[in-house]
């Protein structure tokens, strides 16, 4: 087999000779360029895995070869090499179809990792003429969710950031868990991060990770959602919530591609693809000064639109038979007459995750595992309300039969780990054993409910679910 191709388009000898070099060493194939008209004439020639082209180049700029090539029915990626400090430059580049940039000075490791993940790609399932590619769990056919597989199979093939927007409930986590499922970060992890869940206080912590002794409680050194994506994918949900302090931060680590730890003295670098994602219009938040346009810019190189249901209903059939076959389990789920119809006809604002909802609601009432009309408890929409999450199963009492309400939570034994003075041996500990346990006895007296649960405990289901996650707690269903 001959080694993959690579293309370097630079006009300064040095810096050149230094990247044939490197990527010699990887064991490639390169051929060099020192200005746009002799890599035009090379492409024309032969085909490449890869592309690596100044921005600045004596007879133009690297922006036209950029735009030629993601014009190009062959869709080689194509890397740009800015100078130190033009972020902008960057940005403009990604948002013209570049698959991801280089500062100068080049760093050899960071090149290394753009290349190995640009090689990664030839590597990728193809997907099928409609857009579908093995595996997928995007569910559906209708124009709105072909057009929306073909998007995803593009970005998929970029380092650039993609933020996600749609309303709530309409998937748009899975959507960007395709995007990393298709991409040459398949391998790697995919670290999702509900923002709004997340105290302000811990939310450096929580990122960029400490060192032990770095403040009271830190007994060990703790990696952050950063360095656990390494490599792959860090998803911010509701990155909407983020304070504006956290912004700052935030904005530094995507630009330097480097993280410091609470209480270290250095920066160490990631590799970390960023995908946002919320309902809110962040476009509005940066007008009334709640989200800072220096980081929305970073953010939204590529905008993804999610259609809500209700603009993709003919996608419902395979979509309930998708959610009945995940509810119901080994055993068989059906619908009663009508049921398909009464589904058509409702405008689901809680999207997806509304859709679930009434499922599973429904297969709760249903006989012999046969759903009818009556057992879905659809209530009316109200003007202005597609969007919101959706109203508990509470809000339905009038058609559903009322859930007894959750008594409060008993008071239980305090948990182990005093000392003989009365005093825990190490308070950090103490306290999340104390946590875990009121967290799951409210889930046992709700019967692993989690609304319910959340309400109890007075605190949003999110914070409730990221709660359970960060303490390893585990219902029933998520051991099924």
């Amino acid at each position: 087999m001959t080694a993959p191709r690579i293309l370097v388009v630079d006009d300064e000898a040095d810096l050149r000779e230094l990247l044939e070099i490197t990527l010699l060493k990887m064991g490639l194939d390169v051929d060099s360029a020192a200005t746009l008209r002799q890599a035009r004439a090379l492409l024309e020639e032969r085909d490449y895995a890869l592309i690596l082209t100044d921005m600045r180049l004596p007879d133009g700029l690297g922006l036209e070869l950029v735009r030629e090539v993601h014009a190009s029915p062959k869709a080689t990626p194509i890397a740009v090499i800015t100078a130190y400090g033009s972020a902008e430059n960057a940005v403009v580049a990604l948002k013209a179809g570049a698959f991801d940039y280089i500062s100068k000075p080049v760093a050899l490791d960071a090149l290394r990792v753009m290349v190995r993940s640009a090689l990664r790609l030839l590597e990728a399932a193809p997907a099928q003429p409609d857009g579908v590619v093995p595996g997928s769990r995007m569910i559906g056919n209708s124009p709105a969710m072909q057009s929306l597989r073909v998007q995803i199979g593009r970005l998929a093939r970029s380092n650039a950031p993609i933020s996600i927007t749609g309303e709530s409930g309409s998937g748009k986590e899975l959507a960007a868990r395709e995007i990393h499922a298709q991409s040459s970060r398949a391998a790697k992890p995919f670290v999702a991060v509900n923002c709004g869940a997340i105290p302000e206080t811990l939310m450096e912590a929580e990122f960029f990770g400490y060192r032990k002794g770095a403040f009271t409680g830190a007994a060990e050194e703790r990696d952050g959602f950063f360095q656990a994506a390494n490599g792959g994918t860090l998803m911010l949900d509701e990155v909407a919530d983020l304070p504006l302090a956290m912004q700052v931060k935030l904005l530094r680590a995507i630009q330097e591609r480097r993280v410091r730890k609470i209480g270290a003295t250095s920066e160490e670098p990631v590799d970390v693809r960023i995908i946002s994602a919320t309902h809110q219009d962040l476009a509005r938040c940066v007008e009334l000064g709640r989200f800072r346009q220096d980081l929305f810019y970073r953010l939204n190189v590529i905008e993804l639109s999610l259609p809500p249901l209700r603009e993709r209903i003919d996608d419902l059939p395979p979509l309930v038979d998708a959610v009945l076959a995940r509810l119901a389990g080994p055993a068989q789920a059906a619908l009663g007459p009508g049921v398909l119809d009464a589904l058509r006809a409702y405008s689901f604002p809680g999207n997806i995750r509304e859709l679930e909802n009434v499922l599973e609601r429904a297969l709760a009432f249903a006989n012999d595992g046969v759903i009818e009309v009556g057992d879905l408890s659809l209530k009316a929409a109200r003007p202005g309300e597609a969007g919101r999450e959706p109203v508990p199963a509470a809000a339905t009492a009038a058609v559903a039969p009322p859930a007894p309400a959750p008594a409060p939570i008993e008071a239980a034994p305090a948990p182990a780990g005093l000392g003989p003075n009365g005093l825990p041996a190490s308070l950090p500990d103490y306290l999340i054993q104390v946590e875990r346990d009121i967290i799951g006895r409210a889930l046992q007296q709700t019967q692993f409910n989690r609304t319910q649960a959340a309400a109890l405990l007075g605190i949003s289901v999110r914070q409730l679910r990221y709660q359970m996650q960060k303490l390893e707690i585990s219902a029933p269903e998520d051991n099924a």
